[in-house]
């Protein structure tokens, strides 16, 4: 059986420190969306602009072709899936996906995110980024995870309540 594990959640909350350590726990490849952003995303981003739907459509679109290729193999993808929509494409690609959403307080990840370094999304974005996210809804099946936690704590609740 194939294990496809998307962890959203806003930028900043921990999605490219937290997925490694879920993929390493349930022995799967790990893969972070930034990869799948076209450069005019990520110049667009590194200017302070939010990202709009247009914008985001190529980028979910390549993500879900990933996700889809990884059917019957499994891995591990971060996506900020900020939107229902977002991530109903997602599942159109991949309907067996499994979310894992990273929550957190906005002034507890504008800290985190202003504190990181060498990334194209800068702390100003954050709060756009809250602006958008629509929460998963309970029958999204989404498990909720709170960022406070360590890195290590939100892996292991992770894996066992993915229960694979």
């Amino acid at each position: 059986m194939s294990h496809l594990v998307l962890l959203m959640g806003v930028s900043g909350a921990g999605k490219s420190t937290v997925g490694p350590l879920i993929a390493e726990g349930l022995g799967l490849r790990f893969d972070d969306a930034d990869a799948f952003h076209p450069p005019a995303n990520v110049a667009k981003m590194s200017r302070g602009e939010p990202l709009d739907d247009a914008d985001r459509a190529p980028w979910l679109d390549a993500i879900g072709a990933h996700l889809a290729a990884h059917r019957g193999i499994g891995c591990v993808v971060t996506c900020s899936a900020l939107k229902r929509a977002y991530r109903d494409r997602l599942r159109a690609a991949a309907p067996d996906l499994r979310l894992v959403f990273l929550q957190g307080d906005q002034a507890l990840v504008a800290a985190r995110q202003a504190a990181r370094q060498g990334h194209f999304m800068p702390a100003s974005l954050v709060a756009s980024q809250f602006a958008t996210l629509e929460p998963p809804a309970p029958e999204e099946g989404a498990i909720v995870l709170d960022v406070a936690a360590s890195p290590q704590a939100l892996a292991a609740g992770a894996i066992a309540t993915l229960g694979i």
